[in-house]
């Protein structure tokens, strides 16, 4: 039986309904440090602090840079440095150092600069003691930015986010919800090949513009 046009909701409403969810789950979303696109740091910057490793349960979950996290690669997370960077890392107590590559995010635990992989933490002895004072410096920088996307949302529940790019994407908006290795779940309006369309999708959606 064909719906009367007076009980048919007009597209202008649906899409205001749609918004309204969405501030609604807005309410609800957990927001972590910020996660601002940076320039990539000239090779030699460095910083110290406190490192720590991670590995079960987060082996074989998808990272923010969307691999697979590969606890016995040698990988790291770190909170802004782009994704590609390679790291010098030095254990500041032994003296002993390795490479890593940045696939992550993290750690957002405060006074801490870096989340190593289980064996890049073995091969500075850190396991044991769990953290370790550290040196990073970069070696090699990534390539330059090709792509951007948008980050609209970071929820502790996996299913607010579900529901949030289900909206999304009922709006028509190119969306993928990705896990980190914080147990967040992040919701990305994107990719966008120009950082100019990736800021007015970030100005259209109040959202966090980064790049892929």
């Amino acid at each position: 039986m064909s719906v009367p046009p007076s009980h048919r909701r007009p597209p202008a409403l649906r899409s205001l309904v749609l918004l309204l969810g969405m501030a609604a789950l807005a309410g609800c979303r957990t927001l972590g440090p910020p996660l601002p696109p940076e320039p990539p740091p000239a090779e030699g910057w460095s910083e110290e602090g406190i490192a720590s490793w991670y590995g079960h349960p987060f082996h074989g979950r998808t990272t923010a840079s969307g691999e697979r996290y590969d606890m016995e690669a040698m990988t790291a997370a770190h909170q802004t440095l782009p994704f590609g960077t390679v790291l010098h890392v030095r254990n500041l107590e032994n003296g002993l150092s390795t490479r890593v590559r940045i696939n992550d995010r993290g750690p957002f635990v405060g006074g801490r600069i870096l989340d190593l992989s289980r064996r890049a933490a073995r091969e500075i002895d850190m396991i044991g003691p769990g953290t370790a004072p550290v040196r990073i410096t970069v070696v090699e920088s990534p390539a330059p930015v090709r792509c951007w996307h948008v980050q609209t949302g970071a929820f502790r529940d996996a299913d607010n986010a579900h529901r949030r790019e289900d909206q999304l994407r009922g709006l028509g908006w190119p969306v993928a919800t990705v896990r980190g290795s914080d147990g967040v779940s992040r919701v990305f309006v994107g990719p966008y090949e120009t950082r100019q369309e990736g800021d007015r999708a970030a100005e259209r959606l109040d959202g966090l513009l980064m790049a892929c």
